[in-house]
């Protein structure tokens, strides 16, 4: 059985099975509730049921006091409907609101993608968890202070565990570690969230998003989250690579243009190898974009990768008429030291 539930004051409503937390249906259907555990123990989503009746589940006693339940309070990661209800939340608006955390994780899995990508399945300890909005990076942090910063490539309401998109560059201090030594049940720590990389859901803009090489991660979260949520606004992926081989999960965007109507996906080679069998688009990525979009006044663009493609897609897209402050990015850097 699923039940109706509003959100006050932002008048947002959902759906929840008895059988599913409020927190995990409201993240399920892209609501941003405020959250931290997960686990009933910190408090941090504790909220009041305006009306209707709900089961309390495992909230742990010193996180939910018999009192407070008394006066109608519940926590939303524990807590199932047992009727329509009202419940009083904030829902969180920008980065701003999710605090940064610096946490331990332990790597669950290791998968290459392509010959020099890497994917890295984080998990948290069983009383954490880690908030962010779809799009924004974390600090893996390594000896001696120094940090390296990777998008997160899940949605927020996918946070079992973490994924990283990590690619190889040769003499990396970090990467090298990735594609040589590291193993499963290593621990690395983090912090974050970090970035205001992320979808802004007041906007009803047609969205381009724009993805060069692993700068696919973050846009990866940013679909999932939008599909999540059942955004209806047009999206329009274009992700660019040197061969066939560096779309390492080009099966993933077809697979979302076929199911979803208001998505549609162009992947673009530069130097696609004769082996490619490549009868798609080629040349520079966002020049595919240019030819597409004579005026770009009516969109909004989320691009991500090299800084040298974010740098002439901004300058480029605006004189084909996108407003200025429509063009959100995130430049990924690469460091040896």
């Amino acid at each position: 059985m699923s039940y109706q539930i509003t959100v006050q004051p932002s008048g947002r409503s959902f759906t929840a099975e008895a059988s599913e937390t409020l927190l995990d249906a409201a993240l399920r259907q892209g609501l941003t509730l405020p959250y931290g555990c997960k686990d009933g123990a910190c408090g941090a989503c504790k909220g009041k049921v305006v009306s209707g009746t709900v089961d309390h589940g495992k909230a742990q006693e010193h996180a939910l006091k018999d009192e407070e339940k008394a006066a109608g309070l519940t926590l939303y990661c524990c807590a199932s409907a047992q009727s329509d209800l009202v419940i009083d939340c904030k829902q969180l608006g920008s980065a701003s609101d999710i605090p940064v955390k610096t946490l331990p994780s332990r790597i669950e899995k290791l998968e290459k993608l392509a010959p020099d990508v890497i994917e890295i399945h984080l998990r948290l300890p069983a009383n954490e968890r880690l908030q962010f909005w779809a799009g924004q990076y974390i600090d893996i942090l390594l000896k001696d202070g120094k940090k390296r910063s990777y998008s997160l490539a899940n949605a927020p309401h996918d946070d079992a565990v973490l994924q990283l998109h990590i690619r190889h560059v040769p003499g990396g201090l970090f990467t090298e570690q990735v594609f040589s030594t590291q193993k499963v049940r290593d621990i690395l720590r983090f912090n974050g969230p970090h970035g205001t990389f992320y979808l802004r859901e007041d906007s009803k803009k047609p969205m381009i998003l724009l993805a060069g090489g692993t700068g696919f991660a973050p846009i990866k979260a940013i679909v999932e989250h939008a599909i999540a949520e059942q955004c209806e606004r047009p999206m329009f992926i274009y992700w660019g690579a040197k061969a066939r081989v560096d779309l390492y999960q080009n099966a993933l965007p077809e697979k979302w243009a076929a199911e979803h109507a208001n998505i549609s996906y162009v992947p673009v080679l530069s130097e696609p190898a004769a082996s490619d069998d490549w009868a798609g688009r080629t040349g520079f990525v966002h020049q595919a974009v240019l030819a597409d979009f004579p005026d770009l006044s009516g969109y909004q663009v989320y691009a991500c990768g090299a800084p040298v493609m974010i740098d002439a897609a901004k300058r480029d897209f605006m004189a084909q008429g996108m407003p200025e402050e429509e063009f959100f990015a995130d430049a990924f850097t690469f460091s040896t030291t």
